[in-house]
This record gives C-alpha cells, sequence and structure tokens, in this order.
C-alpha cells in the first residue's frame, strides 16, 4: 500500500487510469446492455429509465422528483430486498409471526419503541413535496414486491429457504418505527454501578470525559441499586439468527462507528475546485450498510449513497454542491429510575404524586402457536425498559427519538432536495441524528456544520441515571441552531474524525455531550492537509488509506533498552499499520496484552466486569508517567509490566503466525470476511458463499479505519465500507467505492465486485453526466405507471 509522503505512483496511476476510461470513446467502453422486460409501477407520474453502470450503480432517470424517489425505492429493493424486508420486520416487530416464538421477546422490545402519538400529526409535519417523495419511495418499494410475487424467479433465495415473503411497506410505517436515539445510557449505568463500588473516578480509564467534565451522583439516585436488570427489554440478549442480525438499532454498534470527512478549498486544491472526501465507519462483515444511487428529474440531480430502507442519499453530490458526514456526539439518552407504588405497580411518583403508566396489553402474532402477551408501559420519560413490582423499582429511557418531530426518516430527501447552504438549513430542521455535515459547492464555498436534537433538562447532565420524581425530567428540546458551525474557514480545509470539535469559549451549558472520540485520526488529517498546499484527488485516496498510527509511534518512544527479537522487530517499524508488515501484527498483539496487563494493575478485581478496556491516551499516560496506582515502586512495576506484555505478544504471535517472524503479516490475522448475517442457517451458507480472500492493514486508531474484533478475534469487523472523494463541479472526475457490492443476490455480478478494489484502496469512477453514463452502462431497465400501454 502507498504511504502518505512517499510517491504516490502507483495510487495517482490508478486514479489517473480510472478518470481516464471516461475519455475514451464509447465503441471501445461497449458492453452488452440487458433489458428485461418494463415494470409496472403504480403511483408513478410518467414512464421512469433506469440505467445501471458497470459498477452496479443504478442511475434513475424520472420526468418528476417524487418519480425519481418511487425509482430509488425500486432499485434498493431490486438489489438489497432481503436486507431490508429483514430489518423493517425486526423495526415493526413482526419477526416471531415469520420465525417463531423464540422471536417474540424481541418484537416486544422493538414495538417498545414504537411512536405513541399521532401518526397522521407526524406526517403532517413533514414539507408536501418531502412527504411526496416519501411516499414514492415506499411506493417503490412495494412495486418490487409486487413484482418478485407474480414471478418467484425474482425472489432472493433466503425467502425460498426461511418459507417466508417479504412484507408490503406503509409510509407510516416510517414516523412508528423508532428505536433507540444515540445516547450513553450503557456508560450511565456503568457509572452508577462504579460509584456504588466507591470507584466513580475508575471511569476514567475506560472513558475519559470529552471536553472534561467532573462526574457527581444525582441527589436522590440510590446506587447501590442500579443493576443491569435496569435495562432489561435492551439487553435480550443475540437474535435466535445470531449476533449479526442485521437492525436499524446500532446502540451496541456505536463504540466503534465513526468516520472522517474533509473539504479543501479551491485556493488549497491543485484542481481549482473545492475538494470532499469521506468515509463512514460502520460494522463490515454481513450486509453492506450502503447502496448507491444516482437520482435526477428536472429540479433533481443527486448521486451517492444511502442507507438501505431509508429514502433518500446520505453522502454525495447534487449538480450544486458535494456532502458527507460523520457522527457527532449529542447524548440523546437519559435512564430515569422510578419508584412504584406500594400497593399499585402500575403507579410510579413523579411530581410530588403518583402517577399512572400508559399501558398497553399486545398480542404479538406467533407462526406456528399462540400469541406472544406482553405489557408495554411508558412513563412521562419514555419507554419503561425494566419493571420490578418486588423492589418497587422501575426505570425509564429518555430518548430523542420518541419525541414527536424525531422519526428522521425524510431528512435526507430534504437536503438532497435543497439547492444550497441557506436551503439546508431548513432541511436540518428534520435531521434528529448527532452529525457533522460537510458541504462544498461549485462557486467554491465550503463548510461545517453540527446537526441534530439536542434534550434540555431541567437538572443534570445525562451522565448517570437520575431519579424520575420530576426534578431531572426535559422540558424539550434544542435543534442544530444552538449547535456550531463554519463557513469558508480561513485555513482552506476543514476536517472532524469524531473529535471534540466544538469551539474553544464553547459554553458549558451547551455541551451537547462528553463522549467525543480519541483524536488520532482527525489529529493526523489535520497535520496532512495542513502540509499540503495543493490538494489533488490523489492525495484524498491516499489520505483515507492512511496507516500511520499516533499510539503505535508513541509506544515505540516508550520501548525499554535491551535486546530481544520483538524489540528488534518493533524498533525498526515505521508505526504504519500496514497489511503486510510484521512489526504491525506485533504491535496489534502487544497493545492488546498491554491493555489487559495495564487493567489487571490498577482496576481492583471488584470492578473488572464494569471497567473491560483502558482508553488509549490513558495507557500510554500510564507507561510514559507511571504512578502509585502501579504500586510503591511505580517505574519498575511499568518496567516489568512492559517486559512481560513483550514477552507473551512474540509468544503469541508466534502461536497465531507461526515461529518464523519473517513470515508474520498484520493481514493474516486482520482478515476481510463478508458473510450472510444469517450464515448459520447451513441453507443460508451453500446459497450465498462468502466473499473473503483477503487481509488489510488499519485499526482503531488510523486514518484507514479498520478495526478488529473482541478477545481472540483479529477479524476486520468495522471500517469505511463505503468512500467517496468528490471533485465539486467537474463531477466525472469524482471516485467512490462500496463494499462488498450494490446487490445481495450471488447470481447478480455486483454481489462482491468491490470487494477487490476496497482491498487494494483502489477508487472506481463516480459516473455523473449522461453521457459517461451512457458510455458505461449495462443493463437497462424502465418502470411504467400503471394502466400504461
Amino acid at each position: 500500500m502507498a504511504r502518505q509522503g512517499d510517491p504516490l505512483l502507483d495510487r495517482r496511476s490508478f486514479l489517473l487510469g480510472s478518470a481516464a476510461t471516461l475519455a475514451l470513446a464509447p465503441a471501445a467502453r461497449a458492453t452488452a446492455v440487458s433489458v428485461p422486460r418494463p415494470t409496472r409501477a403504480p403511483g408513478l407520474a410518467a414512464p421512469v429509465e433506469i440505467v445501471d453502470d458497470v459498477h452496479g450503480v443504478p442511475h434513475v432517470r424520472a420526468a418528476t422528483i417524487p418519480d425519481a424517489f418511487l425509482g430509488q425505492g425500486y432499485v434498493v429493493a431490486r438489489d438489497r430486498l432481503f436486507q431490508i424486508d429483514l430489518a423493517h420486520r425486526r423495526a415493526l416487530g413482526r419477526l416471531a409471526e415469520a420465525f417463531g416464538a423464540d422471536f417474540a421477546p424481541h418484537d416486544a422490545s422493538a414495538r417498545l419503541f414504537h411512536y405513541r402519538g399521532d401518526l397522521d400529526a407526524e406526517l403532517a409535519r413533514v414539507p408536501a413535496d418531502v412527504l411526496a417523495c416519501a411516499r414514492a419511495y415506499v411506493a417503490g418499494i412495494n412495486a418490487r414486491v409486487d413484482e418478485v410475487a407474480l414471478d418467484g424467479a425474482l425472489l432472493p433465495p433466503e425467502y425460498a429457504i426461511l418459507g417466508v415473503t417479504p412484507l408490503r411497506w406503509d409510509v407510516r410505517d416510517l414516523v412508528l418505527a423508532r428505536g433507540a436515539a444515540a445516547g450513553n445510557v450503557d456508560d450511565e449505568l456503568r457509572r452508577a454501578q462504579l460509584a456504588a463500588l466507591g470507584l466513580l473516578a475508575l471511569d476514567a480509564v475506560m472513558a475519559p470525559l470529552r471536553p472534561a467534565a467532573a462526574l457527581r451522583v444525582p441527589e436522590g439516585l440510590d446506587v447501590a441499586a442500579v443493576s443491569d436488570a435496569d435495562l432489561a427489554a435492551l439487553d435480550l440478549g443475540d437474535p435466535p439468527f445470531g449476533p449479526d442480525t442485521p437492525t436499524r438499532d446500532e446502540r451496541l454498534d456505536a463504540a466503534n462507528a465513526g468516520s472522517n470527512a474533509w473539504t479543501v478549498a479551491p485556493s488549497r486544491s491543485a484542481t481549482g475546485r473545492a475538494i470532499l472526501a469521506n468515509d463512514p465507519h460502520l460494522g463490515l462483515g454481513g450486509f453492506g450498510p450502503r447502496h448507491v444511487a444516482h437520482l435526477s428529474a428536472p429540479g433533481l440531480d443527486v448521486i451517492g449513497a444511502g442507507a438501505p430502507g431509508l429514502p433518500g442519499i446520505m453522502q454525495g453530490h447534487t449538480d450544486r454542491y458535494a456532502f458527507g458526514r460523520t457522527n457527532f456526539q449529542i447524548d440523546q439518552e437519559d435512564l430515569f429510575v422510578l419508584e412504584l407504588h406500594p400497593a399499585d405497580p402500575e403507579r410510579y411518583r413523579h411530581g410530588g404524586g403518583w402517577k399512572a403508566f400508559d399501558t398497553r396489553a399486545v398480542a404479538i402474532p406467533v407462526k406456528g402457536g399462540a400469541p406472544h402477551r406482553a405489557t408495554l408501559r411508558h412513563s412521562v420519560h419514555g419507554a419503561v425498559v425494566s419493571h420490578d413490582p418486588a423492589r418497587r423499582r422501575a426505570t425509564a429511557l429518555g430518548s430523542i427519538a420518541l419525541q414527536p418531530g424525531a422519526s428522521g426518516a425524510f431528512a435526507m430527501i430534504a437536503i438532497n432536495l435543497a439547492r444550497d447552504w441557506r436551503e439546508l438549513d431548513a432541511a436540518f430542521a428534520l435531521h434528529p441524528a448527532p452529525t457533522n455535515f460537510h458541504y462544498a459547492d461549485v462557486a467554491g464555498n465550503h463548510g461545517w456544520r453540527a446537526i441534530g436534537f439536542t434534550p434540555q433538562r431541567r437538572r443534570g447532565d445525562g451522565l448517570l441515571p437520575v431519579p424520575g420524581d420530576g426534578r431531572y425530567d426535559w422540558t424539550g428540546y434544542r435543534d442544530h441552531r444552538a449547535l456550531p458551525s463554519v463557513y469558508d474557514p480561513p485555513e482552506g480545509w476543514f476536517a472532524s474524525a469524531n473529535q471534540d470539535n466544538l469551539p474553544a469559549g464553547w459554553p458549558r451549558d451547551r455541551v451537547p455531550a462528553h463522549s467525543f472520540r480519541d483524536p488520532y485520526r482527525y489529529e493526523r488529517i489535520a497535520a496532512v492537509l495542513a502540509t499540503q498546499p495543493r490538494h489533488t484527488l490523489a492525495d484524498s485516496v491516499a489520505l483515507q488509506h492512511d496507516t500511520l498510527s499516533a499510539p503505535a509511534r508513541q509506544l515505540l518512544a516508550l520501548l525499554p533498552a535491551g535486546a530481544s527479537p520483538a524489540l528488534a522487530l518493533l524498533r525498526g517499524w515505521d508505526a504504519r499499520v500496514d497489511g503486510d508488515s510484521a512489526a504491525a501484527a506485533l504491535f496489534e498483539i502487544l497493545w492488546r496484552e498491554l491493555g489487559r496487563r495495564a487493567l489487571a494493575a490498577i482496576v481492583p478485581a471488584r470492578a473488572r466486569h464494569l471497567v473491560t478496556a483502558i482508553a488509549p491516551a490513558v495507557l500510554l499516560d500510564l507507561l510514559a508517567h507511571p504512578d502509585r496506582r502501579l504500586g510503591a515502586d511505580p517505574v519498575g512495576a511499568r518496567d516489568a509490566l512492559l517486559a512481560a506484555a513483550l514477552a507473551s505478544a512474540w509468544d503469541r504471535a508466534a502461536v497465531l503466525m507461526g515461529p518464523d517472524a519473517r513470515t508474520w503479516r498484520w493481514d493474516r490475522l486482520h482478515r476481510v470476511t463478508i458473510r450472510h448475517p444469517l450464515a448459520r442457517i447451513p441453507a443460508i451458507a451453500a446459497a450465498f458463499p462468502p466473499i473473503a480472500g483477503a487481509g488489510s492493514g488499519g485499526d482503531d486508531y488510523t486514518v484507514m479505519a479498520r478495526w478488529p474484533g473482541d478477545g481472540p478475534d483479529w477479524r476486520t469487523r468495522g471500517g469505511a465500507s463505503y468512500l467517496q472523494v468528490i471533485d465539486v463541479g467537474e463531477w466525472d472526475r469524482s471516485l467512490m467505492l462500496n463494499l462488498p457490492g450494490q446487490s445481495n443476490e450471488p447470481r447478480s455480478p455486483h454481489y462482491g465486485d468491490h470487494y477487490g478494489p476496497w482491498v487494494a484502496g483502489r477508487m472506481l469512477p463516480m459516473l455523473f453526466g449522461r453521457a459517461a453514463v451512457d458510455s458505461h452502462a449495462a443493463a437497462r431497465h424502465v418502470l411504467l405507471p400503471a394502466g400504461a400501454r
């Protein structure tokens, strides 16, 4: 892999080669173009043409804007039907009716997070043009569902294997199923449990607060009573299909999810135009989390990646501007502890009196059995996730996701319809999720805005559970206008990588969260961009694949004197976590071993089930500045810890990769394998061969973030599956990748065709102009209005 600072000959050659293919005469790129029979799609105003290019990207050409979104719904269902159908079933709480009684508790939990207000009133909040596009998207999904119902040969193989049929969709589903918001409720629980042990300060070992803040136990909270049971409805264990069963609730994936994005002004760009780069980091190994499409109609021209099942494009560009996104941090969840009435457990103390729960009995249909009956409770705070009359205790989860107007299902459409920075401001009012939104336009402007909804708390900071008696209730929420933004920054570039990017002096009472990530990726990005006065597209591609590790560089400076094979290998290393590097493999094993030993040294045994990891900055500081936590002789203890970890890591590497260190490589351990999420079912595994064969560089803290699993698992479990580098205004020079490919169908040529380029760090053309698309067309399809001849 080419390295930052090295001559980027190979990467530049590929980039130029990719762009050059667009200049070839159409005859030189001619391919056999398949044209299946037209599809009838109720709801269309006029015929829609779909042109699939050679990379599997559908280009939807419509006569009206809603028709373009209908086309998007159709193509995502065509390419990803089982993926969106299974996620939809889970969100609606309708798994048990298809798969049996074991799924019923998960259905009950999903229904607990359905919106309880007036669904029609929620839809009425949405601007009419946006709602029309959402209705059309749903109609497009249903058009494909109807099509496969008429021709079973079109059904993805999972349906015959599992004996199910796809659900039809309703636009009301988009405001009904909410899930939990992005928050820190698991952190709240851990802190309370540490406080009960008198060890609250140990939380900083695992999760240092950014920005810094003092942890205080809220008045009236009995920390000794807090337990894992307080999250009972959220802690049901793995779904019966297994831990990788797809879900819209990514709460448990939030520890690693992140992203990189940057914009470069024309004044610092070699092209004289703005550049926008973005690579969202999500879990890898199952269904691809993005689907790329191009939607065009009079008044609309947008291409990029969307989340399957969510209308609109999340990252990409219109004909006027490019846009990208990374996770911002807003604490959007709070856990409220409720005292139950001694004689009536269906009432709880609140506001100086007793309130009755809003209680609903549900009968969940179960395949082959009697309905599963459950009672769903809500307090004034939100969904009741535990209810324990024996202890006169319940807990409720306050979540932004369940607030009026917070479905988030319409935000991407509004963003796609906006024409400039000013119009985007109105679109952001529909966007509750915490996001760094990056922007660059054809006029040379670029900007960043933090967007999302922030709860307003009567008291408290959201860092620990709080009593639910009314003193700590939410009083509403603020939208994006309470968050920072930048337009045309004087540096000529702007980047975000989930670090604390609140401006200096930001008011403490408006800090939206204290959970910003380690700054290592951002610091590397900033160091590179600041030293490149003429940044190129190839530079952005190289930076997205940069493997320099700041923690590794700092650890190398702390290595002890002496001679050993491990020390010799590490001292000659450049701190780049490349796939072909033996030293990188040894470092990764050593890093994990150091963390394990440091935790054992500084965390009492009674708290090790709570403090299960050590933050990299904490580990490095402990090694650089050993203190009394390591005992009476901190320096000696540090040296012994390092020596033992080095020896253990060397031995472990030999077990994993053989005794000859010359054959060690990080990518021998850090393998990239894509399997069907239901591959534990033998028939599914047989029908969907894994996409595998390669390893990868990178880790949690490199710009090319590709993190390994926990424990003995070194597989690549997450990273950037979708990448884009956009030449703003010269759109056909833009580049993208979408792992593993556009289609989940093994019968499709796009089942895994992006896997090889992704592993190699090679980007593909992001075709946009009509001539470029037509000269690289692989298939054409027409959607016709119902009843049209």
